[in-house]
């Protein structure tokens, strides 16, 4: 075991100087802070509206539009633990530091791309990018606090923020590109990572020897982690969450514009009511869970992501008022599962694990978000012939399109179908185990919502 005791320091013993006693105070940090959620929420949505016209300008095939968007996603979910865990030896704010600059660079780059090829590669540093910024993000607005209500007030801040960027990104991504290229959804990074960059450097101080560790990493104990009840199960209703969203939305676009031959900005506004769902829905979490629990609100709104799902997969061809029933049912069981969901993997956790806890949070979700692209993207592309890119398609491409899409939602129905039916399971292990004995570690306390809203 090693000597160096800094890890079991608690955040708030730590001092570097006089903390913030009002969030304007810390206005500077918490700018950054959201600047660097806001850049995770809108790479997760922006693209997607684009990759039409993306396929047409660089005559990319289906496989390769797949990974536009999923090696992002693949890439940031692969990375984030290990990461995580760098930081905490070497350093948060430095290496959020570096993964901004990273940042900026690689969307700078996307001025130059000229084959699909090469935006893959561009998507995939922005994801190790992603992965050094994104979960730093509420570990610093937490240490940047002595009070409680401080730090929850600091992290639903910087939550909502990211969340309305994902909520608004298909659309405003749509409307630009009714009047410029498809590089400027990528392109808006850069000031976005410079503004981070200035607020972070000068707004949070750097970390100080005593609040860094050199012990090694536990590859077992945090398998040992994932393992705990209701730790496999918030991940497995995340999951669900993740895959459900981005293979919808990916679908959704798809169809939309190849199929009903929609412009950007007419699939932009076709993706609305997710938007409203996903910014209005706040006010029923408390609530849903006050009425009805933490754990019985996870597995109730991961349902609801299925049945959305499974409205797609049977009446999804039929007509929008369908396809807007089924945006409206992901976005909702999702909007709750990214609180509760996230909650009960801190809850489940011992007290000093919360920091890698919420990197298994967004692991599981981003993770799921480049299967759900890359699964329904392999369906399309096995079953369509030809160019899907191509204006003007024929009965029989037209036939092989909506036979894909339903296939691949029918797919992603049953997976997720599958995650949520284990988190029940695994969430029912929990209540039965605890009849006769309490959750090591976590001390039975749970963390407010803002802090699990990953």
């Amino acid at each position: 075991m090693s000597n160096n005791r800094a890890s079991e320091t608690p955040p708030s013993a730590v001092r570097n100087g006089p903390r913030p006693r009002s969030l304007r105070a810390a206005w500077v940090a918490l700018s950054g802070l959201s600047a660097v959620f806001l850049f995770e929420m809108l790479d997760n949505s922006v693209l997607n509206v684009a990759l039409p016209t993306i396929g047409r300008e660089l005559g990319a095939s289906t496989t390769a539009l797949q990974w536009v968007t999923s090696s992002y996603a693949v890439v940031f979910g692969g990375l984030m633990i290990a990461l995580s865990a760098l930081a905490d030896r070497v350093g948060r704010r430095k290496v959020m530091l570096i993964g901004l600059v990273l940042l900026g660079l690689a969307s700078l780059a996307t001025a130059f791309v000229s084959t699909a090829e090469q935006l893959i590669a561009v998507r995939a540093v922005m994801g190790i990018a992603a992965a050094m910024t994104t979960p730093g993000s509420m570990a610093l607005a937490f240490r940047l606090f002595d009070d409680d209500q401080l730090r929850v007030r600091a992290m639903t801040l910087i939550s909502t923020v990211g969340l309305v960027g994902l909520a608004v990104g298909p659309t405003a991504g749509g409307l630009v590109l009714s009047f410029a290229p498809w590089q400027t959804l990528l392109l808006v990074n850069v000031p976005i990572a410079a503004v981070a960059v200035l607020c972070i450097r000068f707004g949070i101080p750097a970390d100080r020897p005593e609040e860094l560790h050199a012990d090694p990493i536990d590859v077992g104990g945090d398998l040992a982690l994932i393992a705990r009840p209701l730790v496999s199960s918030g991940l497995a209703f995340k999951a669900a969450a993740g895959l459900a969203v981005a293979g919808l939305g990916y679908l959704v676009t798809l169809q939309l514009q190849l199929d009903w031959g929609w412009t950007a900005a007419q699939a932009a506004v076709g993706m609305l009511p997710q938007v409203v769902v996903l910014i209005a829905g706040g006010a029923v979490i408390s609530p849903l869970i006050g009425r009805i629990g933490l754990e019985k609100a996870a597995w109730v709104s991961a349902a609801v992501i299925v049945c959305g799902l499974a409205v797609y997969a049977a009446l999804g061809q039929l007509g929008y008022a369908w396809i807007a029933l089924a945006l409206v049912l992901v976005a909702a069981g999702m909007r709750v599962v990214g609180v509760v969901a996230g909650n009960n993997v801190m809850r489940g956790l011992p007290a000093d694990r919360t920091t890698i806890g919420a990197a298994l949070i967004d692991t599981a979700g981003e993770l799921t978000t480049g299967v759900g692209i890359a699964l329904s993207g392999t369906i399309v592309a096995g079953i369509f012939t030809g160019s899907i890119a191509a204006h003007d398609w024929t009965p029989a491409q037209t036939a092989q399109f909506r036979e894909a899409t339903t296939l691949a939602a029918i797919v992603l129905t049953a997976i997720a179908g599958l995650l949520v039916l284990w988190g029940i399971f695994r969430s029912n292990r929990r209540t039965t185990s605890t009849t006769t004995a309490p959750l090591s570690g976590a001390g039975g306390s749970t963390p407010e919502p803002a802090e699990a809203d990953r």
